[in-house]
């Protein structure tokens, strides 16, 4: 399983509210989350291959009216204590 976060930038404030639910909602999208800074979601896949990236993130998220420009991050290995005792 591989994870991404997925940085979104809206195309005006008032549609990060239903951005959020509409980006939670497509399969693949672990969480996604409200945040302060650059961006103003961030979703976490959780996908099992790099051809599900491309699918969720061009072909569902990127598509989404309101979505002005995603930042895509794969991650390399997780560093968690949840990992050490078998979550």
């Amino acid at each position: 399983m591989i994870s991404v976060f997925v940085f979104l930038k809206a195309s005006s404030p008032s549609a990060i509210a239903a951005l959020g639910q509409a980006v939670a909602d497509i399969d693949g999208v672990y969480e996604c989350y409200s945040v302060t800074g650059d961006h103003d979601l961030i979703a976490i896949l959780r996908v099992p291959g790099h051809d599900a990236i491309a699918d969720v993130v061009t072909g569902r998220i990127a598509i989404l009216p309101g979505i002005a420009s995603t930042t895509t991050v794969i991650a390399f290995k997780t560093f968690s204590s949840a990992d050490l005792v078998g979550f």
